[in-house]
């Protein structure tokens, strides 16, 4: 992979002489080369002052809020503030019919603009990518540790370089980290701020980003989704108001579930293994199909962000924590929408239309697919949505509302678990004689 413009000196500028060169010196002039190629892009580059950040909090921020400015961000107005309060007002009387989990405290803005949903959700989404980036720098750690055991006791390098022109591993470590971190969080920051458009909700991606959790619905983005609807505003505006509300209720009322959908987004952080040869062939093919790789172009860098240069190959385990993650999000999704449609009835007269109109557009561009695609590769699948609303659906039926919110405190059921509701319930009975358990 081409280097980032930084040359410690070319055969021109040597007399022969062994000199140790100033470490100092290469380190502060990579640093400036990167930060002027970061700069290109509109943000900070990636700096050594010491921070151990993983995730680079500030480059976050400010590549979404760049992208949420150049979408532009309407100021919330009042008749905004009083109609999102009298949707979540009809919403939450709704769901206290439908739901087991009783209505949460409002402990933040319901009512947000584009700019406030990044600022509310910011911590949020830094918790639950961070373990990413926490990954990705222990193994380039470990690939540099690997690398510099080939060096003799002598301190010879093994390609017979001389030594006191090596940069130290330490050195290299660092720089590589503190890039690949800024790497992630421009990509994170380039996520949140193409969601800011889009997001009808804090939690309309289906993630735990609030903490404490609360409702809280973009009054803009409910306006630009409902457009070409030939459905009343305040229809829509409750249609929002009774997702976004189940949905909080769901979070806060089962804090263990936070605890999974990280533990899920760390077990694939923590199986991050780079296979060099296999990077370097990916690299290369991503270059060649994209006319090279230009260190001061800001598209060349994007093109290379996309084309996943950057992403190691996934182990088994990775595949298992993708498998648990795709898994649990269908079935937030899944049972969100059974609970909006229990909660509903036959009161919004174009609840179909309204829910046909979300999965058309989830299949097509969901917000919370077009995230894990682009840091996991993690496709969540429509099917496996649809197959979840069904076993919500269906296991309500066979028993009642308490029996179907209450697996959400228990053993969630797997994938295939979903086609037969059923057989699920029946394996979480405790038959009457348990001797011949013993």
């Amino acid at each position: 992979m081409a280097n980032f413009g930084f040359t410690p000196g070319g055969a021109d500028d040597s007399d022969g002489s062994e000199e140790p060169v100033d470490f100092a010196a290469m380190m502060a002039q990579m640093q400036q080369q990167i930060q002027q190629q970061f700069s290109m892009l509109g943000i900070n580059g990636p700096g050594f002052n010491g921070s151990d950040e993983a995730l680079p909090k500030n480059i976050v921020r400010d590549v979404s809020k760049k992208f949420t400015s150049s979408q532009s961000s309407a100021p919330v107005g009042e008749s905004d503030v009083a109609q999102i309060q009298q949707a979540f007002s009809i919403a939450e009387t709704w769901l206290n019919e439908a739901v087991l989990f009783p209505q949460i405290p409002q402990s933040g803005n319901a009512v947000l603009a584009r700019t406030d949903w990044i600022d509310a959700t910011l911590s949020g989404w830094q918790s639950a990518v961070e373990p990413l980036a926490t990954g990705l720098s222990a193994a380039i750690g470990e690939l540099l540790d690997q690398a510099s055991i080939g060096e003799d006791e002598s301190g010879a390098h093994p390609d017979g370089e001389n030594p006191a022109m090596a940069i130290p591993v330490g050195m290299i470590s660092m720089l590589l980290k503190s890039f690949i971190g800024s790497l992630i969080a421009t990509q994170l920051g380039q996520a949140i701020g193409g969601l800011a458009g889009k997001v009808t909700g804090a939690h309309d991606v289906g993630l735990p980003l609030l903490d404490p959790v609360y409702p809280a619905l973009v009054p803009q983005n409910i306006r630009e989704w409902s457009t070409d609807l030939d459905i009343a505003l305040d229809e829509v505006q409750i249609f929002h108001a009774l997702r976004e509300a189940s949905v909080a209720r769901l979070f806060s009322n089962n804090p263990w579930l936070v605890s999974y959908i990280r533990t899920a987004i760390t077990d694939y952080g923590k199986g991050i293994n780079i296979d060099m040869e296999a990077i370097q062939e990916q690299a290369q093919r991503a270059l060649d199909e994209n006319g090279g790789f230009d260190p001061t172009n800001p598209e060349s860098l994007n093109i290379a962000l996309n084309s996943g240069i950057f992403t190691p190959q996934e182990t088994p385990a990775q595949k298992a924590a993708l498998t648990k993650l795709e898994t649990v999000l269908a079935l937030i999704d899944g049972w969100c929408e059974e609970v909006v449609a229990l909660a509903a009835g036959n009161r919004l007269p174009n609840l179909n239309a309204l829910q046909e109109t979300l999965r058309r557009r989830r299949a097509t561009s969901a917000p919370a697919q077009q995230l894990f695609s682009s840091l996991l590769g993690l496709q969540v699948s429509p099917r496996l949505t649809r197959e979840a609303t069904a076993f919500w659906s269906q296991v309500r039926e066979l028993k009642d509302i308490a029996a179907r919110d209450q697996i959400w405190s228990g053993i969630l059921p797997t994938a295939d678990d979903l086609l037969t509701p059923e057989s699920f319930l029946k394996s979480l009975e405790i038959p009457d004689d348990l001797s011949g358990l013993i």
